[in-house]
């Protein structure tokens, strides 16, 4: 691994130059918990130092010189110390040392962990503090005692006292990509940022055991850690430093809390010694937190646990778990986390007799998205016995992990065991779900219609035709999909989960078909109902989510895919490692960082999604297309190609509702090769696919594509058209943009730029002001000067785009042409500029208005903004 980079800290390491200048007139000590990178930011202030300036020494307190006089500071001074003379002298002498080294230079005494300064050394430095011509810069460890005199520096204003914070979760990220040489998952920065705790010591640590031990991986350019902790040496020292010794019943404490955490301070209180648990809390080896009316226990810092749990022997470990399961259940277990964690209690003490407590666990695992823990205790209910709702959970479980061979085969073998028809419909749902998207049979769908009317009872059947519904959506059957959604909502017996799969699918209908804002909509009402269906059916958020993306792409509506990606179930995906879930919200935040012209921002998402979607077929071909489309959007053909070929061999008919995107991929990425005519051939049989369909959101967007290709005479009628029955803003922008492309409106695409861009729709808003400057530079437009400072706006937001209607054929200046034109564009009268280049005034009049011609410009005001549009000399 390369040496750790720095990051961040910007405005510290600011504050550190202008103490260390003198711009402040005071100096500055860094405060902080050991690791926090307060050595790191004070050497890389001192080394942006001026030395030739300034007169810059540094120094490392420790323990080592901590009883030797002058000992911490021996680094900066000479080494003839007088013998034998008091401390007032010794003082004296080291202070006239330092300035007559200084020369008449400005000192600047840069000292490390100043806490551990000896007592003199201590007072040296306040002197040198109080000093004429003087600064002093350090660190000090938070909660550590320190000498007088360096307290005294902060409380006589000596110098300035900050308190360094825990990298921010960017900063992390940041850090991490630099380390690992490449991009890195959300989830792995996520989870490394929570144990880290933003330490840089401890991030550094954890990192480097996990790629000593192979557990960071890479896959489509992107750094993923599989979320194994491996505890190497140097990690559990940093760990025990910080822990300290500990007294028996204060380890009991602690073993206690990282086995049961949260645990509510009452039931710890009942298990511990009262005094011991406030002695924990004083050392600050535990944190008491009051939530949700809850006064809890955590441990101070989650790598506590880790080192805590590996520590206890197996024997105590099972004893321990097994009180605690006991001691919640004494107390009632009122909450359904409770449940989940005594079942995970007993199952880990070996204590678990109850499959039914196994199997409510599982689902309430489930419903939260852990499936690692979902898939344990499903297994383990199956196994005490739990019969056939113990297995067709785990079935489900083992579907939306990626394991569908093993699901069929626990579902086939207890298609017997079903005693009523709850349990056929949900076997049947769940056998079909996993034939159809996780094994690509294309004609399980006939079977399930015909098994979905043997059922008599209607809430029983409509789960079954809510699941025929969204797999005839899937296969591109819209009328039969549409039929039985109906079906299901005009029931009054249909239950809350099918009733809300149901809504998803025809509102994913509505939203290709125009209608993209109705669908957020109603997906915000399935929301607010998801309570009645989750725990019984939380796949069925899937489908809600892939309603609602679509229709939020579709609307362009890019701030609610910001609230989308943020909230609760991509938390819970990301944290439960649902890659199916959480690989879709990832398309989801590619497609919009396109829309927005950060191409780097979405290949990022769009390779993550590719990693959390390596195994398994559900979205494997929506993520590589999208990839392609944002490599193909920055000229590179052949990343763009090579996507796309997975892309296509991973496209199965039951995903056929996402055609649209690979289509529209398609086009790019021979755009990208330079075939615009094939490009053109592909959005034209994509519109009248789509028009066929009745999509009209996605006919919209390809003859958006072909009108942005050279083609808008061709569409802007029909997208006018679309432009009047597509809800949202920008339908009718896009119509508004090619309609000015067909006419050669500079000055309408200009306004229609400044529309686009308030929509965040900054490529397209560039192409726009891209055009608007070609056609009004060949009219010198007085506009000119202002669609090329807005071209320019607009490129920094999207620099890595290359497209064709990005293209302004750029006028040739002469080197002559170029100077008269800066040093006119400067205030440079004709006749002073002639004088400087021994020519006429008339001379320069006449290359001025050559320049003017070639610019589009009328004068002199509005060169300076047109000569910025032009691409720098060779």
């Amino acid at each position: 691994m390369p040496p750790w980079s720095f990051v961040g800290r910007n405005a510290e390491l600011v504050r550190l130059s202008e103490a260390a200048t003198g711009s402040t007139g005071r100096g500055l000590i860094l405060g902080g918990p050991p690791g926090i990178g307060k050595s790191r930011l004070l050497r890389e202030g001192v080394n942006a130092l001026d030395q030739d300036r300034l007169a810059v020494w540094t120094a490392t307190a420790n323990a080592a010189t901590a009883g030797l006089p002058l000992g911490g500071l021996a680094q900066v001074l000479p080494p003839d110390q007088p013998a034998g003379g008091s401390p007032a002298g010794l003082l004296r002498w080291a202070v006239d040392a330092l300035h007559r080294q200084a020369a008449g230079r400005p000192i600047v005494v840069a000292i490390d962990d100043a806490h551990l300064l000896d007592p003199l050394s201590a007072a040296l430095v306040y002197y040198v503090a109080r000093s004429e011509n003087a600064t002093v810069i350090g660190t000090v460890r938070t909660g550590e005692p320190v000498h007088d005199p360096i307290s005294a520096l902060w409380k006589d204003d000596l110098v300035e006292r900050i308190e360094l914070t825990p990298l921010t979760l960017q900063e992390t990220s940041d850090l991490l990509q630099q380390v690992l040489g490449g991009p890195v998952d959300s989830a792995s920065v996520d989870r490394l940022q929570q144990l880290s705790q933003g330490n840089a010591l401890l991030l550094r640590e954890l990192v480097i055991a996990a790629h000593a031990s192979g557990e960071i991986i890479e896959s489509y350019g992107m750094q993923r850690w599989t979320g194994k902790v491996d505890l190497a040496p140097t990690l559990t020292e940093v760990v025990d430093a910080r822990i300290g010794k500990l007294t028996p019943q204060e380890r009991a404490v602690l073993e206690l809390v990282a086995f049961g955490e949260p645990i509510g301070l009452p039931l710890l209180v009942s298990a511990a010694d009262l005094n011991t648990v406030e002695t924990a809390e004083e050392r600050q080896l535990i944190r008491v937190v009051v939530e949700d009316r809850r006064t809890t226990v955590r441990l101070a810092h989650p790598l506590y646990g880790e080192v805590v749990r590996r520590r206890c022997p197996v024997t105590r470990v099972r004893r321990l778990l097994a009180d605690l399961a006991t001691l919640v259940e004494s107390s009632g277990a009122r909450r359904r986390d409770d449940l989940l964690r005594v079942a995970v209690w007993r199952l880990d003490s070996d204590t678990a007799r109850d499959p039914q407590q196994l199997l409510m666990a599982c689902r309430l695992a489930f419903a939260t998205y852990d499936m690692a823990l979902a898939m344990r205790l499903g297994k383990a209910a199956l196994a005490a016995g739990g019969g056939f709702d113990a297995a067709e959970t785990l079935a489900t479980i083992l579907m939306f992990v990626n394991m569908p061979q093993e699901a069929v085969a626990i579902l086939d073998a207890n298609e017997d065991h079903t005693v009523d028809e709850s349990q056929r419909s949900r076997w049947l749902a769940i056998r079909h779900i996993t034939a159809q998207w996780g094994l690509g049979d294309p004609t399980t769908v006939d079977d399930i219609d015909r098994q979905a009317y043997k059922l008599n009872d209607l809430r029983e059947r409509s789960l079954v035709l809510a699941v025929e519904s969204t797999m005839r959506l899937h296969r591109g059957d819209n009328a039969q999909a549409l039929t039985l959604a109906r079906q299901v909502l005009d029931s009054a017996a249909s239950a809350p989960g099918p009733r809300a799969l149901a809504r998803s699918n025809m509102a994913q209908l509505q939203a290709m078909r125009g209608t993209p804002v109705q669908t957020v909509k109603a997906m915000a009402a399935v929301d607010a109902e998801a309570s009645q269906w989750r725990a019984e059916v939380p796949y069925i958020q899937l489908g809600i989510e892939l309603s609602r993306g679509t229709a939020m792409i579709l609307a362009a509506d890019l701030e609610a895919v910001d609230a989308i990606v943020a909230a609760e179930f991509a938390g819970m995906a990301d944290a439960g490692n649902f890659n199916m879930g959480s690989g879709y919200l990832q398309i989801v935040r590619a497609q919009a960082a396109r829309l927005r012209g950060r191409l780097t921002e979405a290949a990022r998402a769009a390779a993550q999604a590719c990693a959390a979607r390596a195994t398994g077929k559900v979205f494997v071909a929506l993520a590589h297309a999208e990839r392609a489309h944002v490599a193909a959007l920055t000229g590179d053909a052949a990343a763009a190609a090579e996507a796309f070929a997975i892309a296509e061999a991973s496209h199965y008919r039951s995903m056929e509702v996402l055609y649209p995107w690979l289509e529209e991929a398609r086009a790019w990425v021979a755009v990208a090769s330079g075939d615009v005519t094939t490009a053109a051939e592909v959005l034209r049989l994509l519109a009248a696919r789509t028009r066929s369909d009745g999509f009209a959101a996605h006919e919209m967007f390809a003859l958006y594509h072909l009108g942005r290709l050279g083609f808008a005479g061709e569409v802007c009628d029909r997208l006018d058209a679309l432009s009047h029955s597509v809800e949202g803003r920008t339908a009718p922008a896009m119509a508004w943009h090619v309609r000015a492309i067909a006419g050669e409106d500079g000055g309408s695409l200009l306004a229609v730029a400044e529309e686009l861009a308030d929509q965040e729709l900054n490529l397209y808003a560039a192409e726009a002001a891209a055009g608007a400057v070609t056609l009004l530079r060949g009219i010198r437009s007085p506009q000119t000067p202002r669609a090329a400072q807005r071209l320019a706006e607009l490129r920094v937001l999207c620099p890595t785009a290359v497209t064709p209607a990005l293209v302004v054929p750029q006028p040739m200046l002469t080197g002559r042409e170029r100077q008269i034109a800066r040093l006119a564009a400067a205030g440079v009268p004709s006749k002073e500029i002639a004088d400087q280049l021994y020519l006429s005034s008339r001379t320069v009049d006449n290359h001025l208005m050559r320049v003017y011609a070639k610019l589009g410009v009328t004068g002199r005001a509005e060169l300076a903004a047109a000569l910025r549009s032009l691409p720098p000399e060779e």
